[in-house]
């Protein structure tokens, strides 16, 4: 009989965990386009590459190669330096959902720095998405190698992608500048609907990139420079490039909102611990959280507050402190925290509504590509 009931909590729990993940699924499609098995959403699924750079249908793979029409003519462009190539103008409603690149800069690493992702949401003028390649995707210091999260999955051969949704109610416009001094060759995909219908509260997706190399002593990086308006942060891809030794992440978190002043609402207790590891950095990726990148003192981790929200209603604005650690110290005067100076990169991801500010000023070529992860032989 003990036996039985026991096997019988077994299947009750085992059904209850199923349930649990089917119903999570289930809300999480609801989302992005009804449920899996719904087929009256409405929707259109459409896709643009340069084999079919409208995503029009029955417009794909026109181009002709040595095989013929149709047979693999167009997969890939090369982008000269200084070139801009449109990878997407969408109108109407819809919702970009994916987007895959790969190319060149599998051995061009710096490239990953040197081009640059533009997004522009309802004819707005200025870019709601100015961020370098390689850290939208994924990978600070021009480093793509194999890890998956919630928002990202890269491979060792850079191979980049991006779920993201991207919703737009009017238009949407992205473009990929070649900003450095070489020509790139890009294959890419973006994956999309059309005919979505949006909240009225619309927020669509912001991202900045910001470095300091190195940091300003006792002044705390900002991870999102001040926002006003709603909005919900959505996380950030870190890179750090420790410039001394001890240990570099004893700084805090700090988010600031909705009238906060010298003190925030939300305070962290440490690097490692904002990204949810602790006593220090490993490499270990996880789903919303971890550290994709951490050899040499190069170090790339990320947070993504997707089931833990952060959401403001009037103005925001985050930093993380740079703080750190050293035995020496506290052998010697006791205590063993201390300001320093490290090199530290931020890719920033939130929603807010459109017109929206302009995002703060974009560092220039030589400030992004400077100081770099440069491969070895071993």
């Amino acid at each position: 009989m003990k036996t039985k009931t026991l096997l019988n909590l077994a299947i009750i729990a085992a059904l209850t965990i199923s349930l649990g993940l089917f119903q999570s699924c289930s809300s999480e499609q609801s989302n992005s386009g009804g449920q899996l098995y719904d087929l009256g959403t409405g929707l259109e699924s459409r896709s643009i590459s340069f084999e079919n750079p409208t995503g029009e249908p029955g417009q794909g793979g026109q181009a002709e190669s040595n095989l013929g029409i149709g047979r693999k003519g167009f997969p890939a462009k090369g982008i000269a330096p200084g070139e801009t190539v449109v990878l997407c103008d969408i109108a109407g409603s819809g919702t970009i959902r994916h987007i895959w690149m790969t190319g060149g800069f599998k051995n061009q690493t710096v490239a990953l720095r040197s081009m640059v992702v533009r997004a522009y949401w309802e004819n707005q003028e200025h870019p709601s998405v100015e961020c370098p390649l390689g850290d939208f995707m994924g990978s600070a210091h021009a480093k793509a190698n194999s890890y998956q999260s919630a928002v990202h999955s890269t491979g060792e051969r850079a191979s980049l992608n991006i779920w993201l949704p991207m919703p737009f109610n009017e238009k949407a416009k992205m473009t990929l500048t070649n900003e450095g001094d070489e020509n790139v060759t890009l294959f890419y995909q973006i994956d999309y609907t059309i005919g979505d219908r949006h909240p009225e509260k619309l927020g669509r997706l912001h991202v900045c990139f910001v470095r300091e190399n190195p940091t300003i002593l006792k002044e705390d990086f900002e991870i999102l420079p001040k926002r006003t308006g709603e909005g919900r942060f959505i996380g950030t891809v870190l890179g750090i490039r420790t410039l001394e030794g001890n240990w570099w992440g004893e700084g805090e978190v700090k988010v600031f909102m909705d009238g906060d002043t010298e003190f925030p609402t939300i305070c962290g207790t440490g690097s490692e611990d904002y990204v949810c590891v602790s006593y220090g950095m490993q490499q270990t990726p996880f789903q919303y959280h971890g550290c994709s990148w951490n050899n040499d003192g190069f170090i790339s981790m990320y947070r993504w507050h997707l089931p833990d929200p952060i959401y403001w209603k009037e103005e925001c604005r985050i930093t993380i402190q740079q703080i750190g650690y050293s035995s020496k110290l506290r052998e010697e005067i006791g205590h063993p925290l201390y300001e320093r100076q490290d090199d530290w990169s931020s890719a920033t991801f939130w929603y807010e509504p459109v017109p929206s500010a302009q995002l703060p000023e974009f560092p220039d070529l030589g400030r992004r590509t400077a100081n770099l992860w440069v491969e070895t032989e071993d």
